[in-house]
């Protein structure tokens, strides 16, 4: 088989992958999805809280599930957990559009954690309302609440400072990378799909959520590790390089961040988002060092 012909069959699987890849982002982003999506959200909302309400006064028993559904505030963690999981799935389908908006989306879902734990923390306190009960998670749900306003303040900066610059000024060369990310991508739905699989399997067997957004994080460190290596097939200059690099650094921190206990999660989370915004500092800075030809800043390019 010829070289030309292998390249033609790799150009031509591709093109058939990011064009899946296409229509099920469309389908995910499509107005009739947001729409279905919202209607769930809230219709479990008000399930879980009624079931809440059954338990809390004994006419129905749910077995495994009985101790947490007797919090009147349990709907509140479902129903976010369950938020964060549509969140996931929207930083899967940004990765193809740019490296930097998709780590800006994943400090995005760290601050909806972060709230998300703020909430769970509400739902630990004793409808007595006593200052004894409720002095230990007003303390954290003040720490998460805090830590989730200043990542959003920090990635709201970062978002206005942002330039995209294509990667390569080879069509070809910039059209490949697209392509090789929309294949991440859909490796990325896969792992999702086995992750999601596995908590659910848990759920019912064992009447524990595992939460496995930190394994789901330590994913998109390999996939972003893939990105860097792939992005040195079409460029070898050092900013360049260096910021997908320092990108895959601070999903590492995120990753950390979610694995630690209460104000050092936050911290470093916070720490993690001044590194990129930093980072976004110095790579506009040096813009000037890097190839002048046909460079374009700020249009939504692909990179």
């Amino acid at each position: 088989m010829s070289s030309l012909l292998k390249k033609i069959m790799v150009k031509s699987f591709l093109f058939y992958i990011s064009s899946f890849f296409d229509k099920l982002k469309n389908l995910w982003e499509g107005k009739s999805s947001l729409r279905i999506v919202s209607t769930v959200l809230v219709i479990c909302f008000v399930i879980s809280s009624l079931l809440s309400a059954l338990v809390i006064n004994d006419f129905i028993d749910l077995g495994k599930f009985n101790n947490d559904f007797k919090n009147p505030f349990f709907s509140v963690e479902i129903v976010f957990t369950l938020l964060l999981i549509t969140e996931l799935l929207r930083l899967i389908f940004v990765l193809p559009r740019s490296v930097a908006k998709s780590v800006g989306k994943q400090f995005e879902l760290l601050s909806l954690i972060f709230l998300r734990d703020g909430f769970k923390e509400f739902s630990h306190i004793d409808p007595s309302f006593t200052w004894s009960n409720i002095e230990k998670p007003f303390m954290f749900m003040s720490i998460y609440g805090f830590g989730a306003i200043a990542i959003f303040s920090i990635i709201g900066f970062t978002h206005k400072l942002q330039k995209h610059i294509k990667l390569s000024q080879i069509e070809d060369d910039q059209e490949q990378f697209v392509y090789f990310k929309k294949l991440l991508g859909l490796l990325l739905l896969i792992a999702f799909a086995i992750v999601g699989y596995i908590d659910v399997k848990t759920l019912i067997v064992s009447g524990y959520y595992l939460h496995s957004f930190h394994t789901f994080f330590t994913i998109l460190i390999f996939s972003d590790i893939i990105i860097v290596l792939v992005a040195l097939r079409y460029t070898h200059n050092y900013f360049r390089i260096f910021r997908y690099s320092a990108f895959v650094l601070a999903t590492i921190l995120i990753r950390i961040s979610l694995s630690v206990q209460p104000f050092y999660d936050v911290m470093i989370g916070v720490i993690a988002a001044l590194f990129v915004l930093l980072l976004t500092l110095a790579y506009n800075y040096f813009l000037d060092l890097l190839p002048k030809k046909k460079m374009e800043y700020n249009k939504p390019l692909e990179t």
